[in-house]
């Protein structure tokens, strides 16, 4: 009896055996298909991720050769020069009447003149874009220029080698504004 008995425990642990392996096989082939998945959808997040890092890239340059496009045109529209000013002045007198500004030189007139002009330029240029905004934000905007000018700020020496002087900073922060406000919509 123990001879007839071994060879069906053999064959049951082959049997058992052989379905052990079919199984482990089947989990594995699950396990490979879920991985596939998984990957496939990791692929997918990435290349959406390079789509929106590329669109994002060239919404930056656009605003980028915008403002240096506008800030050129700025330029070239309201730069004030010494031979300018004392052609149509002819005194430093009646300039500094006209322009009811404090100076005590031709130059620093000039210095004024382009510092208020161009602020004033870019306070309007923001003013347009925001249709938000009346004209009388344009006007408030101007008379508190001079307050503004007083206005100290403090950075961090890290953030200061970035930004060495105010119109560094201060076109970092419109940069910023115009990012996150048109990201935002």
């Amino acid at each position: 009896m123990n001879k007839k008995s071994l060879p069906a425990t053999q064959k049951q642990g082959k049997v058992g055996l052989g379905d052990q392996i079919r199984s482990i096989a089947d989990r594995l082939k699950q396990e490979t298909d879920v991985q596939i998945k998984a990957t496939s959808r990791i692929l997918g997040a990435a290349a959406q991720i390079a789509e929106n890092h590329d669109r994002l890239i060239n919404e930056v340059v656009d605003m980028v050769e915008s403002d240096l496009n506008a800030e050129k045109e700025v330029s070239q529209k309201h730069t004030y020069t010494v031979d300018i000013l004392k052609q149509q002045f002819k005194t430093l007198r009646n300039a500094k009447a006209h322009f009811n500004l404090k100076v005590s030189s031709w130059e620093s007139l000039v210095n004024k003149l382009n510092a208020v002009s161009s602020q004033t330029s870019i306070i309007q240029n923001k003013t347009q874009s925001n249709h938000g905004l009346t004209n009388n934000s344009v006007i408030v905007c101007e008379d508190n220029f001079n307050n503004i000018e007083k206005l100290t700020v403090f950075l961090e020496p890290d953030v200061a080698k970035m930004f060495p002087n105010s119109e560094a900073v201060n076109e970092g922060l419109r940069f910023l504004i115009r990012v996150t406000s048109k990201n935002s919509f």
